[in-house]
């Protein structure tokens, strides 16, 4: 694409890099606050990495889609690389290494990352190539504002709807209703059914800020930290009456999240695509393969977990102990530090893709 935005190829790299890096500690009962998840309401470092990729997603839609026009062939390329996601995502999540290679159907979990990012590609592609940006600002606010309503107001079983990680919880109780065993704990999912809603927004908020950088518009920078204050502000705000919550993906954790994500990207737009500096070309590279690179890591992270040393311990408990864990060292690092060679190894893996022209469309 000519004239193309450097800032989102970075930013898009930058938070598949993050995503792997919370996702492969050496071992999770010892890992730095700032790269675990909330426990519940509230957020961490770490819950702004998926919220940021759902909001790339959309900023690049207003890139890909901004001539494209309502027809046969572009709903069907849409819906073909919505399905190769979520067929990905069911991959990962029924796939064992043991003989015949599937799970048991009562533990496969349907929902997912992957299958998140595919439902939301669709349904914010779709929107984009149909409506203006009035009409897609007024749907935005219909899907956060109906959202709140729902899971604030709709009673669960004669019980009065709570925020709280309870059966009375309307998104954990569809999804327990839903998905039955198919859910990534007993009582609820992070990529719920119910919670894919608002998740669309995130997307669609992305979406205008992608319409910004394409625009002609002067002052684009302060345009950008202005709305990200302006959607922390109503986010903060909102988050009094709906707490900011990951695993409900509230609509204040919507309007947070997407704020941060206006504030970095424009940090980051600042220092590459105004000043010119050689900033975060590493990231880039990771970028341009940015689903590709995440498959890998997720599919190879369970084949390590999965492949049995000595017939007890996993792969990758083994590679941990004997190459990370010192008594001169605290475990916490150590388990970073594994995490960073995990990382290290896909951003060198996506270098040399880019280097050799391998660009694996999904």
């Amino acid at each position: 694409m000519k004239n193309r935005i450097i800032s989102v190829d970075i930013f898009r790299g930058l938070t598949i890099v993050l995503m792997i890096l919370v996702n492969t500690p050496g071992t999770w009962s010892s890992v730095y606050a700032p790269f675990l998840h909330a426990e519940w309401h509230g957020y961490t470092p770490t819950d702004l990495v998926f919220p940021f990729f759902l909001f790339i997603v959309g900023t690049s839609i207003a890139f890909a889609y901004q001539k494209k026009t309502p027809s046969a062939s572009t709903y069907r390329k849409i819906s073909i690389r919505s399905l190769k996601l979520i067929g990905l995502g069911l991959f990962l999540g029924a796939f064992t290494i043991s003989f015949p290679f599937i799970k048991d159907f009562a533990d496969i979990r349907f929902p997912g990352v992957l299958q998140r990012i595919g439902v939301v590609f669709f349904f914010a592609a779709i929107m984009f190539i149909n409506f203006n940006w009035k009409t897609l600002v007024g749907i935005c606010a219909v899907i956060l504002i109906g959202y709140w309503l729902l899971m604030g107001y709709v009673p669960v079983e004669g019980m009065e709807s709570t925020f709280d990680r309870a059966p009375n919880n309307l998104a954990n109780y569809l999804d327990v209703k839903v998905f039955g065993t198919h859910n990534y704990k007993p009582d609820y999912d992070p990529e719920g059914l119910l919670s894919t809603l608002p998740s669309i927004a995130s997307s669609l908020l992305g979406i205008f800020t992608g319409l910004i950088l394409t625009s002609k518009r002067e002052n684009k920078v302060f345009v950008l930290v202005g709305l990200g204050v302006v959607m922390l502000v109503l986010g903060y705000i909102w988050d009094t009456f709906f707490p900011i919550n990951k695993a409900l993906w509230s609509s204040s954790f919507v309007m947070v999240t997407a704020g941060w994500a206006n504030i970095f990207l424009a940090l980051i737009y600042y220092l590459s695509d105004i000043r010119g500096m050689k900033f975060g070309s590493i990231f880039k590279y990771a970028g341009a393969n940015a689903i590709t690179v995440y498959f890998l890591s997720s599919f190879v992270s369970k084949l390590f977990y999965s492949i049995k040393v000595d017939g007890e311990t996993s792969l990758h408990g083994w590679l941990f102990q004997h190459i990370y864990v010192h008594d001169f060292m605290p475990m916490k690092l150590s388990s970073l530090l594994y995490a960073l060679t995990v990382v290290s190894f896909y951003m060198l893996l996506a270098y040399v893709m880019y280097r050799k022209k391998i660009f694996i469309k999904v």
